[in-house]
This record gives structure tokens, sequence and C-alpha cells, in this order.
């Protein structure tokens, strides 16, 4: 028997059941005192403070707490399990005719996802007799309530499996894996490799919808505030046709995954590819000078974006674009216009929510805004961090003819913020990172960790924060984002894409030592972990050939603008 401590509770269990068995046991009422709420299902546990799949053994003496779908590790668990089973019933179902299957990104709460054929890689036409084949496969998995195990296998053996499924993505990445060994997952007999952990079983993966949208089909999951629904989609259009440009081009230039990267790193290619993106987004930023050169009603430039997603250096770029149009653009933070410290928001717990839109004074913001457009002269704030105060050094400003504001903050987006300023008036410009680049056809890289890995760099070098604090503070980060930012995305008149296809491999250089100082028992490891395993993949790449005014070097160090 062993001691289990499962909320500052000991109980006595028979030595080598699996987490699984004790949840059931628990679930059973066969464990008086403990419960779990129905709001969402265990998928995941940990043990000792160590994530782990409910298959582990129990073997000594330890400390248990479970992990539900209504948590951010727990909903991510559930999405890739559920990917898995997608992928078995489209192999399934396309078992005489074999396909390649990419996840390409997210789209609201779901993957986007293409069918190529297996040897000219053209895109399959979906039909929703398809879509239909291909969830009542799922649906049969889930009843079957199959269990998914994990074997531990060589490399070279790793590589004969995935080229007879014909996910080559796979093998290409594994030329590059330091270990001569790496875990693959069984569903029923179909084996795939995950990066991260699986649920258990099947059984678990109830809850999802597949739909078909432009040329491929949509994944759709439950999300963390409502696991156990699958609410209407809210798919932006907008945001599929960044993605949509952004693959397509990645391709062109041969990395849009982890493998291919790699190998232009270690043919000496990679600079031209450095060279040929900053190029691209430097075109990009100059089209959008164009736009809003063309009208003079042009007059206030509203840029928004989630955390670590470029907006300052972005701002500056467009800047130098409007000037070279004949224009006298002039920036202005939003931070500047926060609420003295006494007046801010605090969040749930207590603490200031520098999220909130509440924490911006949108009565004064308005209030000079307008004066602006009326040709008046006003005195430009400064907000001091240090002390939480508003101040005024001196600064003025009066828009002449040919003047543009360009106003950066988290909140630009949102009407409430600029309720004074016709939208005639105003240009509105949604940046954020949402990179091309995955793992794998199977494994995508989200937008979150990309951003995640960026302020991780930044906040090391700038704000005296490690990486323990940054992970530490990103789950409050994600949840304002989700309530503050991406609501209003669509109400841009361009999206800009801030994402680097080679700047995960500069990253790596700058990122291992921080994320090796997590020390196991803290409770950021497993983050900490999971990001170490997941820069692994990559070759480092030199930042040598970075130009000066590249977004990357807002977060790295080392760019002309003042970021």
């Amino acid at each position: 028997m062993v001691n289990v401590k499962i909320d500052n509770a000991v109980f006595q269990i028979k030595k080598g059941i699996t987490a699984y068995s004790l949840y059931q046991m628990i679930n059973n009422n066969e464990i008086e005192g403990i419960s779990f709420s129905d709001k969402a299902d265990i998928i995941l546990c940990r043990i000792d403070n160590k994530l782990c799949e409910l298959s582990t053994v129990i073997k000594n003496d330890c400390e248990i707490s479970f992990i539900a779908t209504d948590t951010f590790i727990g909903n991510e668990c559930y999405r890739k399990s559920l990917t898995f089973m997608l992928i078995k019933a489209v192999y399934k179902v396309f078992e005489k005719n074999p396909v390649v299957l990419e996840v390409m990104n997210s789209l609201g709460d779901g993957y986007y996802i293409e069918l190529r054929n297996k040897d000219s890689l053209k895109y399959l036409e979906i039909s929703d007799e398809i879509i239909n084949e291909i969830k009542e496969k799922m649906i049969t998995y889930n009843k079957r309530d199959i269990i998914i195990t994990k074997r531990n296998m060589p490399i070279s053996d790793a590589k004969k499996l995935f080229d007879k499924y014909n996910m080559h993505t796979k093998s290409a990445l594994l030329k590059y894996r330091i270990s001569s060994t790496m875990n693959v997952y069984n569903m029923a007999g179909f084996e795939d490799y995950f990066y991260g952990y699986l649920a258990y079983s099947t059984g678990i993966l109830k809850y999802f919808d597949l739909i078909k949208y432009k040329k491929g089909l949509i994944l759709l999951f439950p999300n963390i505030d409502s696991p156990k629904t699958i609410s209407k989609p809210e798919i932006s259009d907008k945001l599929y046709e960044v993605f949509d440009k952004a693959h397509d081009w990645a391709k062109i230039m041969g990395g849009n995954n982890i493998s291919q990267i790699n190998e232009k790193v270690v043919s000496n290619e990679i600079k031209d590819l450095v060279l040929v993106q900053e190029a691209l987004q430097e075109k990009h930023i100059a089209e959008i000078a164009d736009k809003i050169a063309s009208s003079e009603n042009n007059k206030f430039v509203m840029i928004a974006g989630p955390s670590s997603s470029g907006k300052t250096s972005f701002s500056h770029r467009l800047a130098i674009q409007l000037r070279a149009l004949g224009l006298r653009p002039h920036p202005i933070a939003m931070d500047n216009y926060f609420v003295n410290r006494e007046d801010n928001p605090v969040d749930e717990d207590g603490n200031l929510d520098f999220e909130a839109v509440e924490a911006v004074d949108i009565e004064f913001f308005n209030k000079q805004m307008m004066q602006l457009r009326n040709g008046e002269t006003i005195k430009l704030p400064t907000f001091d961090f240090i002390n939480g105060k508003r101040e005024f050094k001196g600064e003025t400003l009066k828009l002449d003819k040919g003047d543009i504001l360009i106003i950066e903050g988290i909140h630009c987006l949102n009407e409430i913020v600029s309720k004074s300023i016709d939208d005639k008036y105003k240009f509105k410009i949604y940046v954020s990172a949402l990179t091309p680049l995955n793992i794998d056809d199977h494994n995508r890289i989200s937008t979150s960790d990309l951003r995640l890995l960026r302020r991780m760099v930044r906040d090391t070098r700038t704000r005296g924060s490690d990486a323990r604090m940054t992970i530490n503070r990103w789950r409050k980060v994600r949840e304002g984002e989700k309530v503050h930012i991406f609501p209003y995305q669509n109400e841009a008149d361009v999206i800009f894409n801030s994402a680097l296809l080679y700047e995960l491999g500069v990253l790596k250089t700058y990122l291992q030592p921080e994320l090796l100082s997590v020390s196991e028992g803290m409770p950021e490891f497993d983050e900490a972990n999971r990001l170490l395993k997941f820069i692994s993949y990559m070759v480092a790449i030199p930042d040598t050939y970075i130009p000066n005014n590249s977004i990357l070097k807002e977060f790295i160090g080392g760019s002309i603008f003042p970021v």
C-alpha cells in the first residue's frame, strides 16, 4: 500500500494502480471525502507537482492533484487528443486513397485543417458527405472508449513508421533530434507523435464538431469557460486570409515547418530567408501607409494587438513610411492615459488590473483627441509607472494639414476608448504574430507560445523579470486578451502579421539558459520544461543578419527605435 495525499487528506491505496484508476475510485465514491465538479472532465494530473498523464502508475507515497478541461493545460490536452482522434478517422475514411492532413492554424475555438493528395499535394475538395463520414468515425471512437497508449521507440523505427503513414514532415524533423528515442502514441493500432500530453482514452472526447470551411475543415473544441459545450463558431474571415497568405508565402520560401527552417540553417541559406522575410514585412507596412495616405480623413491611426505582438516597432516603421509619403506622423502611447494608480481597477483577486479598459482615463483621452481634431493645442501627458501618476513635462501638440496621430495600445480598437472620434477619421490596425510555421503537419505552433517566448526574452532583458515570473503572469495576460483584445480584431481595417519564420531559432539562444533556471518543484516548472522541449526541435540561428529596424529587435535588443 502507498499513502496518497489529496486536498490535504491522506488515503491509502494499492501500490501499482494508475492515476486514472484512482480517479475512477474517487468518482465511484470508493474513497470518501473527495469529489469532482461536474463542470469539467478530469484529463491530467500532477504527482508531487509534476505534470503527468492519467496512465502514470503510482509506485510510492505521493501528493496528487487532478487537472480538468476547464484549465489552460487541460484544454490544450483535450485539443491535442481530439486532433489525434480526427487524424485516425481521416486516415480510415481515406484508407484506399491516402491523404496528407495538415493542421494549419487556430481559428476561433478550433483548428483549421487542410487535406491534400499524398502524391501531388494538391488540395482535396471536401464534400459535406466526407465531413459527415469523418465525424461519424470520431463519434464511434468516442463511444468505444479506446485507451490511448504510449511507447518509446528508437528514432530509426519512428522514421520508418512516419514514412509508412506519409507523415514526411515528422520524419524530416527527426534528423535534428538529439535523443535516440521518442514517445509515440497509439489509438487502436494507429500511431502518431504529439508534442505534449494526451488524454487517457477517447471516452472523454465527447464534445466537438466538424464543419467545412474555405479549402478545408475546422475541428471545433469547447473553450475553457464552457468545457462541455460547443458554441456557435465565431470565425474571422479576415484572420483566415492573413493566415492563408502567410502559409502560401512560407511554402513558396520552403519554410512552413521547423525541419525546413533547420535545413536552411545547416545549408547556409538562412541569410536569404531573413532578408527576404524582413523585406516582405517592410513591403506590407508600405502598403498600409499607402492606404492611410489615400484619404485625407485618416487623422487617427489606431493600433491594437495582444502582448508581444510588436506593436511598438510596427508603429515606428509605419511612421517612417508615412513620412516617406510626405505626411507628419505623431506617435501617442495609450499607456500615457492610464488613470492614477489609486484609481486603477482591481481584479477578482484584489490585484491591480492593468489590462482592463477602465485602467485608461477614457474621458480625458477623448477630450484631448477632440481638441486636436478642432485644431487646438494640447499638453501631452506622460505616465510615471514607478510612482503611478500622470505627469506633464511641457510637450505640446497641434494638428496641422498633413499631420497624423499614430495611437498604440491594447484597447485602441475598442470603440468605447475613442467614442468621441467619428469612424471616418480613424484607420484601425490589428497587429499580431500569426505564425504559419508548425512543428510538423500535426503539431502546430500557437501564436500564444510565440508571443510568450518573445515576452520572456524582452522581460529578462529590460524589466528584470526572469522566465519564472513571465510564465507566472502569462495566464492573466491571456485572460485579459480574451476579454479586451480578441473580440475587437474584426473591427480592424487591416491586420498586420508580425511573425517571422526564422525568429524561433534566434530566440532559442536567449531562452535556453532562462528556461533552465526554473527549478523542478516550482509551479512554473512544467511550462518551462514544455517550452524547453519545444525549442529543442530548432537549430539555433545567429542574429547576425537581422536588420536593426526588425520587429524581432524589440525583444532581443539592438533596435534602432526607442522600444
